[in-house]
Formats: C-alpha cells, sequence, structure tokens
C-alpha cells in the first residue's frame, strides 16, 4: 500500500516534470515546418529533356501524437493529484499537548493551515513591547495598565540674591553682587503607565505557541503516515478528451 507522504514526496517532481512537457509539446505544435511535409517528381516533356532529382520532406510531428504525449504525462499528474487530494479527506489526526488532547481528529489540510498561522503569531509575539526592566511596575486596576512607584522630584526657581562685597562708607557706596540662587517651589510626583507586557509574559506566550506548533508538526506527520488508495483519474478524463 502506497502512504501518503509517499505521494507528497513525489508531487513536485511530477508536477515539473509534466509542466515542462506540456511546454515544450506547445512549442513544438507552433513550428509549422516540422508539421508539413513534401514529395514532388519531375518529368521532362521528352526524352531529351533535363532530368532533375525528386524532392521530398517528411512529417515529423503529427499534432495527434503531440496530444497522446501530453495526455500520457498529464495522466500521471492527475492520477498523483487525485491520489494526494483523497487521501487528504481521510487523513486526521490529534494534536496532543503534554498527552491531552487539544484538537481530536484534525484534518492533514486543517494542520497545514495551523502550521502557517501558528508561525505568523510567533513572529508577532515576539515583536510583543515588554515593560523597561530598570523600573518597578504593578497592574492598575483602575486603568488596566502597569504602573510605577510614584516618583517625587523637586521644582526650583532661580531667585535673585544680593552679596555685599564691602559695606557703604562716607566716601564709597556699598559694593554689592547680584547672584541667582536655585529655591525650591514645589514638588512633581511622577507616575509611569505602561501597556507593554512583562517579559516573562511574553516568554509565557512564545512557549505556549511554539509547543503547539510542535505538537501539530507531529500529528501531521501522523496524519500523512495513513495508507491510501491509489487513484486511477487520468485514464479516465483524456480517453474522453482524446477518444
Amino acid at each position: 500500500m502506497t502512504k501518503l507522504n509517499q505521494i507528497l514526496a513525489v508531487e513536485k517532481g511530477v508536477k515539473s516534470d509534466v509542466q515542462r512537457k506540456v511546454t515544450d509539446a506547445y512549442h513544438t505544435i507552433q513550428k509549422t515546418p516540422l508539421l508539413s511535409g513534401i514529395s514532388r517528381s519531375y518529368q521532362p516533356i521528352d526524352d531529351e529533356g533535363e532530368q532533375l532529382p525528386p524532392e521530398s520532406a517528411k512529417v515529423q510531428v503529427q499534432a495527434e501524437g503531440v496530444l497522446k504525449d501530453v495526455g500520457a504525462a498529464l495522466t500521471r499528474l492527475f492520477d498523483v493529484t487525485a491520489t494526494k487530494d483523497w487521501a487528504n479527506c481521510e487523513a486526521r489526526a490529534d494534536v496532543r499537548i503534554d498527552g491531552t488532547v487539544l484538537l481530536a481528529d484534525v484534518p492533514v489540510t486543517y494542520l497545514l493551515f495551523l502550521e502557517k498561522q501558528l508561525t505568523d503569531l510567533h513572529t508577532l509575539i515576539a515583536k510583543l513591547p515588554t515593560l523597561d526592566p530598570s523600573e518597578t511596575w504593578t497592574l492598575d486596576e483602575n486603568t488596566d495598565t502597569w504602573r510605577t512607584e510614584p516618583v517625587k522630584t523637586t521644582r526650583t526657581k532661580k531667585v535673585p540674591r544680593n552679596h555685599v562685597l564691602s559695606e557703604a562708607t562716607d566716601k564709597h557706596p556699598a559694593q554689592v553682587q547680584v547672584y541667582n540662587e536655585d529655591v525650591v517651589v514645589g514638588y512633581w510626583t511622577k507616575v509611569s503607565f505602561s501597556g507593554a507586557l512583562p517579559q516573562r509574559r511574553v516568554n509565557e506566550l512564545l512557549g505556549r505557541v511554539q509547543k503547539l506548533q510542535d505538537a501539530v508538526k507531529y500529528a501531521r506527520e501522523e496524519a500523512n503516515g495513513i495508507e491510501i488508495t491509489d487513484r486511477r483519474i487520468g485514464e479516465t478524463v483524456f480517453g474522453y478528451l482524446l477518444g
């Protein structure tokens, strides 16, 4: 008995071979001289006339023969594809996580779909923004976001001050130097919020996706290992088309 994974292994090669043969056939029937032949002989009017050799050219390509060759090649492709598609209707397997069935009796075509979707999902999760590890974050239930502890900082203002370098006398005015002094005038209290995720949560999600990816691959391999029935569709199709 043939197994589905054996058909899948040869399908690509059969497709390539058939495509090449059909393309060659298409180009061949465009070459009119290959489909043309001639037979010509010369007879002078009397025995004294010039004798010329006969001319001939055989037909090298027959359209009916080209069709039969194409039909033979396509018959193989039709049979392989039919065998695969009929088998895909029967190929199923369970997706198991740690020995527990997560998805039961899943068709192999859906398992292929799951593989593609999980690959895309893994890429998305790997790019998720994460919280700044230099901060301490807690979940704020009011906003459903992460928040830091309040950080209090001062607000200062420059206030001009006078510094007396020398006191005034009856002969000289006082010498005064003006300078600016930073004076605390208020306090800022800052709390940062973020919609990002903790790194441990991203790691957890990635682990789950990877585990499910592995489970789906195992299930696909199991489904592709079923024994199948070889289908003979091409002969019927081309028996009608070229009959």
